[in-house]
């Protein structure tokens, strides 16, 4: 009998939160699914560490993908036995009841689920106060993914297999690595308006280190997304929306391009924005303002000064 959920999980290299991944399966409420791991061609104890769980319903799959994680999810779904996709990124984890409560939203006629994740930076962290959210999409939702951007974090998303399979998986260009899910989303949301959002909490994000997105990677698929979408973004003028200018004004923040994070981030229409972006996009401004950016002044004029002796 072939399981009803397949649940995906590259991995390269992360044997010990690896683990921690599994074991958050086998600890689910909702027992028919698999396991599909697909594997960079680690060189840590990734093989034994499989091994030891000592189960069928854990299949490996080798892959080189050469860095774009896109096409291990892709070779998953290939292999995948199960009629949903769960994604699950090999150092996130989730809550028992997951698999349990998804489904019953997929039963009653859902495509795509997902909910938020709470942070975590420490191995050993006991309370769990921020969270990754996700967002309940509006209809159209094609128009609220691509004005607001991504709604769904990655490892909180169960998925209909068919309708993986219609969009031909996850885009394998490497200026897409990091958004190739959001990619797919966008394209999913033009054959689906069922998309829903669990009102829960029903895993956790590693963001304690060694995960793919930063500033300047967000900054690159912001441009590759603004090509490979150029007339949805101009028709619904999505390069004004607050999320796609907070979203830059932030990323030039990170790296220091204090001028630049300024003219973004006053851009906001800070009146629509969500509380914790207004907290954080005034804390950014307000430290640009009487900080980042008088210091760069003095320097400046400290420079063209001793030029001038």
């Amino acid at each position: 009998m072939n399981p009803l959920v397949s649940v995906i999980i590259p991995t390269y290299n992360r044997a010990e939160d690896l683990k921690r991944a599994l074991q958050s399966v086998f600890d689910q409420t909702f027992t028919n699914w698999e396991i599909v791991v697909v594997d960079n061609h680690s060189i840590d104890n990734t093989d034994s560490l499989i091994e030891s769980f000592n189960d069928p319903k854990i299949r490996l799959f080798k892959i080189h993908n050469e860095g774009v994680i896109a096409a291990s999810r892709n070779l998953g779904l290939k292999h995948a036995l199960g009629e949903y996709i769960a994604f699950l990124d090999s150092d996130d984890w989730w809550h028992p009841q997951k698999l349990e409560v998804s489904m019953k939203y997929l039963e009653r006629g859902a495509d795509v689920v997902c909910h938020d994740l709470f942070r975590v930076k420490k191995s050993n962290q006991k309370i769990f106060l921020k969270k990754v959210p996700a967002r309940n999409p509006k209809s159209p939702i094609f128009v609220d993914l691509i004005v607001n951007g991504n709604a769904l974090p990655n490892s909180s998303v169960v998925v209909r297999k068919q309708i993986m399979h219609k969009i031909k998986g996850f885009a394998e260009d490497r200026d897409l690595i990091a958004a190739e899910d959001y990619d797919a989303w966008l394209r999913v949301a033009k054959i689906s308006e069922k998309f829903e959002k669990i009102p829960q909490t029903l895993g956790y994000y590693w963001c304690g280190g060694g995960n793919i997105s930063n500033p300047r990677q967000v900054l690159k698929n912001f441009g590759a997304l603004c090509e490979r979408y150029a007339d949805s973004f101009a028709e619904f003028d999505a390069l004004h929306s607050n999320s796609w200018l907070y979203a830059q004004g932030r990323s030039y923040y990170l790296l220091g391009s204090y001028k630049k994070a300024k003219k973004y981030l006053n851009a906001v229409t800070w009146h629509e924005a969500s509380l914790s972006v207004i907290y954080v996009g005034w804390r950014m401004l307000l430290l640009i303002n009487f900080f980042y950016l008088p210091k760069h002044w003095l320097r400046k004029a400290k420079t063209c000064s001793s030029n001038d002796g």
